[in-house]
């Protein structure tokens, strides 16, 4: 009896600190009487972890920061607010990649998707003629991959960092090295969840509710909340040569590029993914061996070509992808 007791009292403090909170909260008190209240917090120890973006350019507050355990709780969060006679904004944020502030929302609601991620079972790989992964929109691109290749399979198009989510990308476009020839990443779901901006849940494609399909893939969060894509796979490459040129002069990289890329060139269609980066000049040259694998040798033939140049150096990254069949081709176009 006395240990029902003090669960008692543990439980009616927890109930008062939720009621403080939303009081000083611009927020509805409404949101208390939801069974979702505890995954609300306005502590303001927590808000401020979430007051800046990858950017850094900006700092702002959320007034709430929700931690759904499902996309039932986003959808219960997000009705409330939307036949509330007091509604608030909500957005939603995955690891905080964004560099304008986007996901800020100052006395709103901010999602962090990430704890969708708490429950197993977010990646799942169906075989076949046309493989594909049913992929929380949490998840990381390289957990994707990781989990994809155990099947010997990947996803078709990636970003050139993987820490990002799923869901991110897919809000943003996805854009890749490897979008000059077959497109960025939305281009290559299959279905999605969403909930939309009233609630509501639906399960989405090309052929089934396509408006809300293609508004949320790359709509910047502006249509709904994306809570799980199939994505198409293909089968997993063997092996990757990665090669980077450099360059000092803007004429040439934009021209090598047009041949790299452009169809009817005798080049198209054998590289697989291109990017470019820019280096502003020797401060920045220093700086590439700690991000890329180069000896020490070739960072300073780097930076004495910036110092030489006295401006800044342009490099693309060119790769080819090869079997052991293919293996002396793929050498005689990186050369």
């Amino acid at each position: 009896m006395e240990l029902s007791r003090q669960s008692y009292i543990i439980f009616s403090i927890t109930l008062v600190t939720i009621f403080v909170s939303f009081v000083k909260s611009s927020l509805p008190q409404g949101l208390k009487t939801l069974n979702i209240s505890s995954e609300i917090t306005t502590d303001p120890n927590i808000t401020a972890s979430f007051a800046t973006d990858f950017g850094n350019l900006f700092n702002c507050t959320p007034g709430a920061v929700f931690y759904p355990s499902s996309p039932n709780d986003i959808a219960t969060l997000i009705h409330f607010s939307y036949t509330s006679s007091k509604p608030f904004p909500i957005s939603q944020r995955g690891r905080g990649h964004s560099t304008y502030g986007q996901t800020f929302i100052p006395d709103g609601v901010l999602i962090d998707m990430s704890s969708l991620g708490r429950k197993s079972g977010r990646i799942n790989v169906t075989d076949g003629t046309f493989p594909y992964a049913d992929v929380g929109a949490e998840q990381l691109w390289i957990d994707v991959l990781n989990y994809t290749l155990k099947h010997d399979l990947m996803p078709r198009v990636f970003t050139d960092y993987l820490s990002l989510t799923v869901g991110g990308t897919l809000s943003n476009a996805g854009i890749s090295g490897l979008g000059f020839m077959i497109g960025a990443q939305i281009s290559h779901v299959y279905e999605l969840d969403v909930v939309t901006g009233t609630g509501e849940i639906v399960t989405c494609s090309r052929g089934s509710n396509s408006d809300i399909f293609y508004a949320t893939l790359g709509g910047l969060g502006q249509f709904g909340v994306i809570t799980r894509a199939r994505i198409a796979l293909e089968p997993a490459q063997k092996r990757v040569r990665w090669s980077r040129l450099f360059y000092t002069d803007i004429k040439l990289v934009t021209s090598d590029s047009e041949k790299l890329t452009s169809p009817g060139n005798n080049l198209s269609g054998i590289i697989d993914f291109l990017e470019g980066e820019i280096l502003l000049g020797v401060a920045q040259a220093s700086l590439i061996g700690s991000t890329f694998n180069f000896t020490n040798s070739d960072v300073q033939k780097i930076i004495d070509l910036a110092s030489e140049n006295n401006g800044p150096i342009y490099f693309l990254d060119v790769v080819v992808f090869y079997n052991d069949t293919t293996a002396t081709s793929a050498e005689q176009v990186i050369i």
